[in-house]
């Protein structure tokens, strides 16, 4: 009898003790959890975004003057043959100037066309580690993350499709015409540039503009929210 009255006070003080321990533990894998939906939503939210910026925004350059006729990412000469450009229109060769831009366009518009899919894959696959301060940065914040986390292995794969593109648009053509034209003009430098390179640089380089003009829809503008995700991801950010 004596040892079941020592146990009746000796078991609650234990249980007390383990509670507490257990009840701190839960309360941090809880907290932990929540935490971890928590950036898990707001990653969820983030790549939605970007997306969208895919779905709405870049597949408008894909169409027919989508970059020629968008002077945010037109495609201009290249700076180091600004001097080619105002010699060819000096000497009255203003139309190949213009087919020798057009045609870049048109290569980039093409590219983008069969490109879209690496964009889609680069943006499912990204890993978004600091996902709070994205949400809550500037209003480009998320567009600049994927600019700078992917465009080394965008370029590696987006560069073959434009040198494609700029064949089957027949760019190669009007451009080694042109070279061929400028170097023929007496007391000129020569000169010889990788058009490949050029515009796929111009050409990612429009493609993160045109998500750049979703996202900060999306951030500033309640009803571009077309999802659940959107709208509680987003709704966070509305509270900085």
């Amino acid at each position: 009898m004596k040892k079941a009255l020592v146990l009746l006070f000796i078991l609650p003080a234990i249980s007390n003790a383990q509670f507490k321990d257990i009840f701190a533990k839960a309360t941090e894998k809880i907290n932990a959890v929540t935490k971890s939906n928590s950036n898990l939503d707001i990653a969820s939210g983030l790549k939605e975004a970007l997306n969208k910026g895919v779905t709405e925004q870049v597949s408008k350059l894909t169409a027919t003057d989508g970059f020629y006729k968008n002077e945010a990412v037109k495609i201009l000469m290249p700076e180091e043959l600004a001097k080619l450009d105002r010699t060819l229109r000096k000497m009255g060769m203003s139309k190949l100037a213009d087919e020798g831009i057009l045609a870049l366009n048109r290569a980039a518009e093409d590219a983008v066309k069969e490109a879209t899919p690496i964009f889609v894959s680069a943006i499912k696959n990204i890993t978004i580690t600091d996902a709070k301060s994205i949400l809550l940065g500037k209003d480009n914040a998320a567009t600049v993350y994927l600019q700078t986390a992917t465009t080394t292995p965008l370029y590696a794969k987006f560069n073959p499709v434009v040198q494609k593109s700029i064949g089957k648009v027949g760019a190669d053509v009007v451009w080694t015409a042109i070279i061929k034209q400028y170097n023929t003009i007496p007391f000129v430098s020569k000169v010889n540039p990788d058009i490949t390179d050029y515009v796929t640089n111009k050409a990612l380089e429009g493609v993160f503009k045109m998500i750049t003009v979703e996202e900060k829809n999306i951030r500033t503008n309640i009803n571009a929210r077309t999802s659940e995700v959107l709208k509680k991801v987003f709704a966070l950010q509305d509270k900085k």
